[in-house]
């Protein structure tokens, strides 16, 4: 069966080097990351053997961590170009096994929607993904309005993935914590996928998606909490009581939001995402280097559907909402 994972990162370290130190520092020299830097570098080497060992027909990169996002609005186009141009290098050997989301200057929006156009239609990336806020700030700002105006336009999804949080809210939520649990805590433990729904469910009750009512956005980890919590949204954000919202939560994440399995690798979690989303809004992917990819195929295997329902799981969904060709 064809497996198509789309949560799958890379960091280039000769393009890193090109950024101010303080700017990509901190998550990006952490002790996790310093020790997969080197699967996160590598394109056609081990990860492609790894891929082989598990079965996974194609890989869709993604640059994970600090980059064009955190530099100024002069300094991150020029580094997001050479990003994925570097980027669209490494795949060209693979143009069957590898896919890529662009790297975008969101501190710049009018030249990140440029690149986001130059990136579909000059290398065929099937959309971009965000790592979190921009100066502290969610897409539901007005500023931002060029990159979702231009993924609409364009017909490619943008992948909202999990960021730093902000100081302040570093501090409030996750300080004076034993050792390092609060940093822990702060991301893959919890704050990740909560500021992700909050992110999300700024983009329902803000009316952004009824402003872009064909702009596609895909979320990772098992839907980041939603699922459990679309009912109980439902209820506190009725249609047009803010004179904002147009569409129930529920009704708006189903018509818009694509969910993701990366790193959630149990199957109750991806029962209540099928009671939720639905069968079709539901992709494949590992979230590697982070998570291993026979993890991630042996949660496949164990799915007990209808063949044709895993294989939308597996590749057809992907293929459908990327533009993949088998």
């Amino acid at each position: 069966m064809r497996i198509v994972a789309l949560e799958e990162h890379v960091i280039f370290p000769e393009i890193t080097a090109l950024a101010p130190k303080d700017k990509v520092g901190g998550f990006n020299q952490s002790p996790m990351m310093e020790k997969l830097a080197p699967k996160l570098a590598d394109v056609t080497g081990e990860r492609l053997d790894l891929m082989n060992k598990s079965g996974i027909s194609v890989q869709v990169l993604s640059v994970v961590g600090l980059g064009a996002n955190v530099l100024s609005a002069e300094d991150g186009p020029a580094y997001a170009r050479k990003y994925n141009d570097l980027l669209a290098e490494k795949i060209s050997a693979q143009p069957d096994r590898f896919a890529a989301f662009a790297h975008l200057p969101t501190s710049n929006p009018k030249a990140a929607a440029e690149e986001l156009e130059r990136t579909v239609k000059t290398y065929h990336f099937v959309g971009a993904l965000i790592n979190g806020l921009t100066n502290g700030e969610f897409l539901d700002d007005a500023k931002y309005a060029p990159i979702l105006q231009k993924a609409e336009e364009l017909g490619v999804p943008i992948y909202l993935h999990p960021g730093l949080p902000p100081k302040s809210v570093l501090d409030a939520y996750y300080s004076d914590l034993p050792g390092q649990s609060g940093a822990t805590l702060s991301v893959a433990g919890w704050g990740w996928h909560s500021e992700t729904a909050i992110h999300t469910l700024r983009l329902i009750i803000s009316g952004t998606f009824d402003k872009y009512p064909k702009l596609k956005l895909i979320i990772g980890h098992m839907g980041e909490m939603l699922p459990m919590m679309m009912v109980r949204c439902d209820g506190m954000f009725r249609p047009g009581e803010n004179g904002v919202n147009q569409r129930t939560i529920s009704q708006t994440l189903k018509d818009q939001v694509y969910i993701t399995t990366s790193g959630i690798f149990t199957q109750p979690p991806l029962k209540v995402a099928i009671e939720t989303f639905g069968i079709d809004n539901i992709m494949f992917s590992v979230d590697y280097p982070f998570s291993p990819n026979e993890k991630g195929k042996e949660f496949l295997d164990q799915i007990d559907l209808p063949v044709e329902e895993k294989e939308k799981i597996a590749y057809k969904n992907a293929d459908r909402i990327l533009g993949l060709k088998a």
